[in-house]
């Protein structure tokens, strides 16, 4: 089938059976978009390969970007029931996404991307795809090419953001291990946070142990940070290297 770009039409009014605790919250597009600048991306199911290993993690990543550029929230919508797509949240710990559970597909079959999956045993699903809206009203979508299997090349946080900001470069990923209570730790994400450096901290004892970072720099000591693949080493090696 043929997908139909939808920019300058409304997305569907649709209402959506969340679960928020123990209790049942009905939230409607309304709730969702009006008022509203939203990034929506949309893919096939919540635990499956890619949406776990790049989707998903990567909007979450890129979401202060998002915001600084006046997006005010990033949704991730999937043909799956609300108690799946909050146990995969809490999992991918993705606390700057808002999940989205089309358990009917009645949004999805509304924007014209409601695929069959049946060869995997999914039943109906959602085509991969992102869109950024406005007030309710879709300004721009980037839909998978139409091929076998499970395309992902158009509809990722990179080019959405690029889209919103042709003038965005990608900042280095950084990483930073860190002990619970250090006070060089703390100096050290400061830092980063000064700069507006987004980083991802690895908490010794809960994400990684010692013998991980000894392994990995050859000391047992915390922080240790890492730039675009390169060693940076503890908290005064990083401030000299910040102020170069």
């Amino acid at each position: 089938m043929a997908f139909q770009d939808r920019t300058g039409q409304q997305v569907p009014s649709v209402v959506f059976h969340t679960r928020v605790g123990d209790a049942w919250k009905d939230v409607s597009t309304d709730d969702l978009f009006k008022g509203k600048k939203v990034v929506v991306f949309s893919l096939p199911g919540a635990f499956t390969p890619t949406c776990s290993s790049t989707h998903l993690p990567r909007y979450n990543e890129l979401a202060k970007e998002f915001k600084a550029r006046g997006v005010d929230s990033i949704l991730c919508v999937s043909v799956n029931d609300t108690f799946v797509m909050n146990a995969w949240l809490a999992d991918q710990e993705a606390e700057n996404i808002v999940v989205v559970p089309d358990g009917n597909g009645d949004f999805t079959e509304g924007m014209g991307l409601l695929v069959d999956k049946d060869n995997l045993g999914f039943g109906k699903r959602s085509w991969r795809y992102s869109m950024l809206v406005n007030d309710g009203k879709i300004e721009k979508m980037f839909i998978e090419p139409e091929k076998e299997g499970d395309p992902f090349e158009v509809s990722d946080a990179d080019t959405m953001l690029k889209f919103i900001d042709p003038n965005w470069k990608e900042q280095e990923s950084i990483s930073i291990f860190t002990k619970p209570g250090c006070q060089f730790c703390a100096q050290a994400k400061q830092l980063l946070q000064d700069k507006g450096l987004s980083y991802e901290e690895i908490i010794l004892g809960k994400d990684a142990t010692t013998v991980s970072v000894r392994a990995i720099t050859g000391k047992y000591t915390a922080p240790q940070v890492f730039i675009g693949g390169k060693y940076i080493g503890g908290s005064q090696e990083l401030e000299a290297f910040l102020a170069k």
